[in-house]
């Protein structure tokens, strides 16, 4: 659970709450569908957390889960350090996307979940949760849904990929994600570093260095500074052998 420095009171809460019925965000961490009563309740349990700066924690492994976590602003690095001491990226979170659903069956959460620059989150107690969405079939198949998306992101990662498939399915799965979210899904920057891109598709920070340069060369791509371009998104689905694949 985020630690009580990170939390507001009760009367703060009430006084800076922005409604999800009105909030940008909420076809993409609620359903589409619900009426107005049902978003009115839903609004209910959502209480909006002070925005975190850059690198601090907004809960650890082993903490007591309590709340599901919805990104307003910012993005989010989720990861576990290994027996030896390493980190290991598991998630980058993006505006719209819930965080800490693997966290529901064991009842603490099972990875750091770090703010990576200045973010915002709102949470969501899941008892609560959990109730409203017995009684809200549109909420529960939603819940469900953001599951099945995270098992899905895990298992392309598990898979036997080249370092290009790799960086290319990377590249495809943020202009994915950018582009339901309303942004652009051909420029956008990356909160997260190299090294931990590498870390997260197990990859050799050199290794993802020489692929950019490798696409930059190709024209697949364009870079300055953190700012990416995707110049050929049919020659990217090529290198991702059609794995993540993104039209034009």
């Amino acid at each position: 659970m985020a630690s009580s420095s990170h939390c507001l009171s009760s009367a703060a809460h009430r006084s800076i709450r922005r409604t999800c019925v009105n909030c940008a965000l909420s076809e993409l961490c609620v359903p589409v569908g619900l009426d107005q009563q049902d978003m009115e309740r839903l609004d209910q349990l959502v209480d909006r957390q002070q925005p975190l700066p850059a690198n601090a924690h907004l809960c650890r492994v082993g903490e007591r889960f309590s709340s599901l976590y919805a990104v307003r602003s910012g993005c989010f690095k989720s990861y576990r350090m290994d027996r030896e001491g390493r980190e290991r990226v598991l998630a980058f979170h993006l505006p719209g996307e819930l965080m800490g659903l693997d966290a529901i069956y064991p009842g603490v959460y099972q990875s750091n979940i770090i703010a990576l620059d200045v973010g915002g989150v709102c949470a969501l107690p899941y008892n609560d949760l959990s109730h409203l969405a017995a009684q809200i079939p549109r909420l529960q198949e939603q819940i469900f849904r953001l599951l099945s998306k995270d098992l899905s992101a895990y298992a392309w990662l598990a898979g036997d990929h080249s370092a290009e498939e790799r960086v290319a399915g990377f590249l495809l799965d943020l202009s994915n994600r950018y582009r339901e979210r309303g942004y652009s899904d051909r420029a956008f920057n990356l909160a997260m570093p190299r090294r931990d891109i590498a870390n997260y598709l197990r990859l050799a920070t050199e290794t993802v260095s020489r692929v950019i340069t490798r696409f930059e060369r190709e024209g697949l791509i364009r870079t300055e500074r953190r700012e990416v371009q995707l110049l050929d998104l049919d020659g990217l689905n090529q290198r991702a052998n059609y794995c993540l694949q993104v039209s034009g």
